[in-house]
């Protein structure tokens, strides 16, 4: 459902934004970045802060991709239960804690796009690349509870 049915521009600090994703308590917002304005396309993860009436704050660098060889761009994203980052990144899904922290990668045999939560517990991480539908079981997983 549509509430007023205004779109309201958050920020305008990116030249390519991409994936988007909550932390699990909605106090930070992630957005992953192919900012073509320059040469170099930076490949950057963002993070800023959520106020209370939905707008942002403090927008910075979470982390930086742009020392990847390779031309792919950063796209889709997932946060799991505890916090950290699965994004698709150049050679497959990157996992980031919440301090930035490099956990690990999962190789892909395809560029990664978009991601979903999904089994009953929702411990596996479903992705899309080129021409193919994968998925993995992870420890964490992402699927929430509402009550």
């Amino acid at each position: 459902m549509i509430k007023d049915g205004k779109v309201q521009v958050v920020s305008k600090d990116l030249g390519g934004p991409n994936g988007i994703a909550f932390s699990p308590d909605e106090n930070y917002l992630y957005v992953t970045n192919w900012d073509v304005r320059n040469i170099h396309h930076t490949k950057t993860l963002w993070r800023y802060e959520v106020n209370n009436d939905g707008t942002l704050r403090n927008g910075k660098i979470f982390y930086d991709f742009s020392f990847t060889e390779d031309d792919e761009a950063l796209d889709g994203m997932k946060v799991d239960k505890e916090g950290n980052l699965f994004v698709s990144a150049p050679g497959g899904v990157w996992i980031l804690n919440a301090n930035a922290k490099l956990l690990g990668k999962i190789v892909t045999p395809e560029r990664p796009s978009n991601m979903a939560w999904g089994d009953e517990d929702g411990k596996t991480l479903y992705f899309t690349a080129h021409s193919s539908i994968y998925k993995i079981r992870v420890n964490t997983g992402g699927k929430f509870t509402w009550q």
